[in-house]
């Protein structure tokens, strides 16, 4: 493992331990050249789970661009950024969990919702406003209706 301090590929692992309901590993590493600390994760690769967009075409499902969106939605809110990971990871596995190659982008926005709303409801708001396409206050106040329910 590559030491991100000092570019040494020599490092010891000083702890592991099983997270993300065992589908992750994580690594308390130690570089043997310059002794700084970091953290590295292993995750098993599965599949390629594709994503089927609105227009039709297709592309591969991407962590990252699950992980932005929801960046986006929690600015300057009161949520850890390990809890943004373990949403995008939950999601992950719930359309892994579907045993299909292939999944719609609804079905990942739908949950991401879903996982937002028990966390932050303004995240919520702010993820639905651009996940379903709000076009006028009218369609904030419906969805501030029904989060409130």
């Amino acid at each position: 493992m590559k030491c991100p301090f000092c570019g040494n590929s020599s490092s010891q692992v000083l702890e592991s331990r099983t997270v993300e309901g065992g589908s992750s590993i994580r690594r308390r590493r130690k570089c043997e050249h310059c002794e700084k600390r970091f953290t590295t994760y292993e995750k098993t690769r599965n599949s390629v789970l594709w994503v089927i967009k609105k227009d039709g075409k297709r592309e591969p499902f991407e962590r990252d661009k699950v992980k932005r969106g929801i960046l986006r939605a929690i600015e300057k809110r009161p949520v850890s950024l390990d809890l943004v990971d373990e949403i995008v990871g939950r999601v992950e596995r719930e359309m892994l969990r579907k045993d299909k190659a292939e999944v719609p982008s609804r079905a990942i926005g739908t949950a991401i919702m879903r996982k937002l709303k028990k966390v932050d409801k303004v995240a919520w708001l702010r993820f639905a406003s651009v996940y379903m396409e709000f076009e006028d206050l009218d369609d904030f106040e419906k969805a501030i209706t029904k989060i409130s329910e």
